[in-house]
């Protein structure tokens, strides 16, 4: 499968090895990591299941946004270019907002703060943070790669990201309770941020 690459950078199909593949899975990974250290944060005590749900549903997606770009190919070029960047903006904006607004003003009732697990928050938030992976799914159908392995890859390697980051945030979010949830959202925020402004060609990681 090969489609016009004109819009992506891609590498030649003989450079695509392992640990190429490997850079590009921590690369995708780093936002869902900054997102599950923002839950971590809202914690009082560690939670496996909290750890393993954020490494499930990241992972989930990272894996499956490239399977969605690599077989969509040039048909979902576009909507990737013009819109997947502003929706996970949009995403980022509303639920850190909404996350610092819960800090410093909510009364928080368990099960419906923000270190919820429910299914509109996590799968808002999977999306926001794997609109990239699907960008790198276009352009893997650009080039010679085993689509499979590279989804494998990508998922694995972000669900531990993820779990370690629910860990990380934890042991800070403990100690410093309350601004530690102003700091998540923030945190949300300016993973938005990025994400446009990287879009928007104004910085560059």
């Amino acid at each position: 499968m090969r489609h016009n690459c004109e819009s992506f950078n891609v590498v030649n199909p003989s450079e695509m090895n392992l640990l190429e593949l490997l850079l590009i899975a921590v690369g995708l990974s780093m936002d869902a990591f900054s997102v599950s250290v923002c839950k971590g944060l809202t914690t009082r005590k560690f939670s496996l299941r909290m750890a393993l749900t954020c490494g499930l549903w990241f992972g989930f997606f990272q894996a499956l946004m490239p399977v969605v770009g690599y077989f969509l190919g040039e048909q979902f070029e576009g909507f990737v270019d013009a819109y997947a960047h502003w929706i996970a903006f949009g995403l980022l904006i509303l639920i850190g907002a909404n996350m610092i607004r819960e800090a410093v003003w909510g009364e928080k009732e368990e099960g419906e703060s923000s270190n919820s697990l429910d299914f509109k928050t996590m799968s808002l938030l999977a999306v926001a943070t794997s609109l990239d992976a699907l960008a790198v799914g276009v352009s893997f159908a650009c080039i010679q790669v085993n689509i499979w392995l590279a989804v494998i890859i990508i998922g694995v390697t972000t669900f531990i990201f993820s779990v370690l980051g629910v860990k990380i945030g934890n042991v800070f979010g403990s100690k410093y309770e309350k601004s530690a949830g102003i700091f998540g959202g923030i945190i949300l925020i300016l993973i938005g941020l990025k994400i446009l402004l990287e879009h928007l060609g104004i910085i560059s990681f």
